[in-house]
């Protein structure tokens, strides 16, 4: 049967964001774009966290039910992040939050990767002072659940690497996506201008042209 959800949204301006965007309610009714173990690899893909190469090799090696099982687990993972979040964005991060984050570093620990030495991948990269030869950083994926690794680690990154001041979530009645404010006033307050931003305008319009009936 053909697909007939939209196209998972990436407008959050960090991964582990766009990662809590996969389920949304884009029309009032909720979608959810991880609903099983293909959906996740499509996702993963479609987010730069998986190679394509390494989805087609589950697709054709790995058992359904533990992609099924490993989305499920996803799914769980951003539910706990989704309230980690809830509780902490729009504030500077404080040394507590190091005691709430043991689900994120049981997943790292069973990563396995390892760096090794290549050329540069662009011309422009070597010409700009980068040097030929570069580091690259190689994750192994093995079992199924390996798939968790990428998703822990964009967590971590934003939690250890961006200001959770500037998370935020969309003041869009009734949206439940997230966004990083890379603004450079830090004044973003929609998912996007042209949904919900336009939307509150439109609103907003009507309510000051809206006609002050009197019954005296």
């Amino acid at each position: 049967m053909p697909d007939l959800r939209p196209a998972p949204f990436f407008i959050a301006d960090d991964p582990a964001l766009d990662f809590l965007n996969s389920i949304a309610s884009p029309a009032s009714t909720p979608v959810e774009w991880i609903a099983d173990g293909r959906d996740l690899l499509d996702w993963m893909v479609a987010a730069g966290l998986l190679p394509a190469e390494v989805a087609a090799r589950y697709r054709a090696e790995a058992v359904l039910d533990e992609l099924d099982s490993v989305a499920a687990r996803a799914r769980a993972l951003r539910e706990w992040f989704r309230s980690l979040m809830a509780a902490h964005a729009g504030k500077p991060a404080e040394p507590a939050l190091a005691a709430e984050i043991e689900p994120l570093n049981r997943l790292l620990r069973r990563d396995i990767r390892h760096r090794e030495i290549g050329l540069a991948e662009t011309v422009a990269g070597a010409e700009a002072g980068q040097g030929v030869l570069h580091w690259r950083d190689i994750r192994q994926f093995a079992a199924p659940d390996s798939l968790l690794a990428p998703l822990a680690e964009v967590m971590g990154d934003l939690l250890c690497r961006r200001d959770l001041t500037l998370v935020r979530p969309c003041e869009g009645v009734g949206c439940t996506l997230w966004f990083f404010d890379a603004s450079k006033r830090h004044g973003r307050r929609w998912c996007s201008m042209a949904a919900c931003g336009n939307r509150a305008k439109a609103a907003a319009h009507r309510n000051r042209h809206r006609p002050n009936l009197r019954c005296d």
